[in-house]
């Protein structure tokens, strides 16, 4: 069955599917998105995302394309129609088309929405996760303002690309003053020696990562004693646990900082547990 993509909308084969050469999301990096896991055929946490869609939309001063019901309708039929159990689904809305020109467009302008899905294997996650992840760090060069989901990405991509050639699988940013800030795709957590799980607290500077909302409700749940703080690099290294959340891996495991092993190189008994557990405290939507 051949892919099938949302277009403004429209539902499209893939090789059909396209924006005009003048999306601004195109031209301008314009634009901001969401990516939803699927799990079993269901949405993950679908609520938080279209929460944090909307207040991107509306810092950046862009339309909203359609209300929250029709975004899940649309989100669900993507889904449906590319038959996806485990996966992702991408949302993707823009300003819209306008003749190229720096500032705004006027009000009449219609935002563009695409959505897309794919399947991801679940085992080769688990897989991922079993043995940990290494991580490179990198210092933070991006915009001012991480915590709108945009799609100006090249510095996360940048860092990937700088992690893939050093062996790594996710790239940390650190700030001037030596904090990690969060991944390319990612939150960055540790576990303490005693015990303390940290995460740096929401700010400009980081995205507020639907996962990570869902594991902070998970970890107090659990009653495990969390910090919203930052920590350095030297911090990871000191820590007896490491780990990344994302939509796509969930929790996953870090055993190596810049070439230097987590404790003893091997997944975390707490990270383990909180991986395991994590889906018992998300949302889910069924499509």
């Amino acid at each position: 069955m051949a892919r099938i993509v949302y277009v403004n909308g429209r539902y499209l084969p893939y090789a059909e599917a396209g924006v005009h050469v003048e999306d601004r999301g195109f031209q301008f990096a314009d634009s901001v998105y969401e990516v939803c896991e699927v799990k079993g055929g269901a949405l993950i946490d679908v609520t938080r995302h279209l929460a944090r869609l909307a207040r991107s939309l509306e810092e950046l001063r862009i339309e909203r394309p359609m209300a929250d019901p029709a975004l899940r309708h649309v989100l669900s039929e993507v889904v449906r129609r590319n038959r996806i159990r485990d996966g992702l689904v991408y949302l993707q809305v823009t300003r819209g088309r306008a003749p190229r020109d720096f500032v705004f467009p006027g009000p009449d302008t219609e935002p563009t929405l695409v959505v897309v899905a794919r399947s991801i294997d679940p085992a080769k996650i688990a897989a991922k996760a079993r043995h940990g992840i290494a991580v490179k760090s990198v210092p933070d060069n991006r915009w001012g303002r991480c915590d709108l989901k945009t799609v100006m990405l090249l510095p996360a991509a940048l860092a990937k690309e700088n992690a893939r050639a050093a062996g790594a699988q996710e790239a940390w940013f650190v700030d001037e003053k030596g904090f990690v800030t969060e991944g390319a795709s990612s939150n960055a957590w540790i576990v303490r020696s005693d015990g303390f799980v940290l995460t740096r607290p929401l700010d400009a500077r980081i995205l507020g990562g639907v996962t990570r909302s869902t594991l902070l409700d998970l970890i107090k749940q659990l009653g495990v004693p969390v910090e919203q703080r930052a920590f350095t690099i030297a911090d990871a290294w000191a820590a007896k646990e490491a780990f990344v959340t994302s939509a796509s891996a969930t929790v996953m495991p870090v055993t190596v900082v810049d070439d230097r092993r987590i404790a003893d190189g091997r997944p975390g008994t707490l990270t383990v547990r909180l991986r395991e557990k994590f889906h018992s405290m998300a949302e889910k939507l069924p499509t």
